[in-house]
């Protein structure tokens, strides 16, 4: 084998193909767990002002009760990006609320998450019954943020569709640290497999210049 045709094939047919699949790799998870900053004090104290938030793209059939979800929801007045919310009804439920407790199907509703275990608010009272297809979103700082209960002049009870679920938010962060791990690990074994290759050309090259005899002397001719 020639000098520099190992290091060649490492690094044009091993390294490069490798460092190419993990940047795709990365790319394709970091679509599927995005990562976004809280854009509200609405979700306090579960997620405040500023944090950095790890969802994943889901399908609307794949969203249930109690998630934290990421919507887009134009109608409430929200143009730019999305709004973070908690389902709190799916389509069949009943929600309703006195001054004093939230219930869902009857039921009062455990809410461990809550600023200040507060599940009311300043709203008034409520009585909906989510449309099939629809949810009832409300923040987790019910004393701060607009949500369902103050946009019932809409329609539907203050419901938005199931297809407004962009991403819910993520148990944990395994999906977009190994998006930002793959696409920065492929990066890193791309310049190795170039430089690799790069240094096995070289190398190969100059074998072959010290390896060309020099050419024979000319001899000298009488006149």
């Amino acid at each position: 084998m020639r000098p520099g045709r190992g290091l060649r094939i490492t690094g044009w047919l091993v390294m490069v193909p490798l460092g190419v699949v993990l940047v795709v790799a990365g790319l394709v998870l970091r679509s599927a767990y995005p990562t976004h900053q809280v854009p509200s004090e609405s979700m306090r104290p579960t997620y405040g002002h500023g944090d950095m938030l790890y969802a994943e793209a889901i399908e609307p059939s794949e969203v249930r009760r109690g998630d934290a979800v990421l919507v887009s929801v134009p109608e409430w007045g929200i143009t730019e990006g999305l709004t973070l919310k908690r389902v709190i009804g799916v389509g069949g439920d009943r929600v309703t609320a006195d001054d004093r407790q939230l219930y869902v199907n009857g039921e009062p509703l455990s809410e461990p998450y809550l600023f200040q275990g507060d599940p009311i608010g300043d709203a008034p009272g409520f009585d909906v019954k989510v449309p099939e297809g629809r949810l009832f979103l409300l923040g987790d700082n019910r004393g701060n943020s607009l949500d369902s209960r103050y946009h019932q002049d809409l329609g539907a009870g203050g419901t938005v569709p199931v297809a407004a679920v962009r991403e819910r938010v993520a148990d944990s962060p395994a999906g977009s640290v190994a998006a930002v791990g793959g696409f920065f690990g492929g990066a890193v074994v791309l310049l190795i497999g170039f430089g690799l290759g790069l240094a096995g050309w070289l190398a190969d090259r100059s074998a072959r210049r010290r390896a060309v005899p020099p050419p024979p002397p000319v001899p000298y001719a009488h006149a």
